[in-house]
């Protein structure tokens, strides 16, 4: 049997990897994150979503880095290894837009091979075209301590 805090470690591990090839628009390094028909699913009317199959999920993003200057924070993250789910909240900086959506994604893990199988994406509110900030209302993200901004160099 694998050991709890190394698969623990190798789930956060994966999530956060993921980020990174998304905020790197590195296609390699998100497909290597998921199972090959991994699911992605959006709030109604997003994105066309559901996005079926790591290809899917990776080359969206790629798109969305180039089109509008998506880049990504994981703000909080929590691991069940038992249960091979995780769950995070986001911040979504749409650099070109000016636009910050925070949210949350759950995570499915295929028990066999500890890839990304599923993830469900909800949004803080819906995605409101005339706001610029897309968060819960009356929520003090600056006092607790949630990125206000992307880093320097990712405007």
């Amino acid at each position: 049997m694998v050991n709890s805090d190394n698969k623990k470690r190798f789930m956060e591990q994966t999530i956060r990897k993921y980020f990174e090839g998304c905020n790197e628009s590195s296609y390699d390094k998100m497909v290597s994150c998921f199972v090959k028909d991994a699911v992605h699913y959006f709030p109604p009317d997003m994105y066309d979503g559901p996005w079926i199959g790591a290809d899917k999920i990776a080359n969206g993003w790629i798109e969305a880095v180039k089109n509008i200057g998506s880049y990504w924070t994981i703000d909080n993250i929590i691991v069940d290894p038992e249960m091979d789910q995780a769950v995070i909240e986001w911040t979504h900086f749409k650099t070109k837009l000016g636009v910050t959506l925070r949210g949350a994604e759950w995570y499915l893990f295929d028990k066999h091979c500890g890839l990304i199988k599923e993830l469900w994406a909800y949004y803080a509110s819906p995605q409101n075209k005339q706001l610029k900030k897309l968060e819960i209302k009356g929520m003090d993200y600056i006092g607790r301590g949630f990125p206000n901004s992307p880093p320097d160099g990712q405007r």
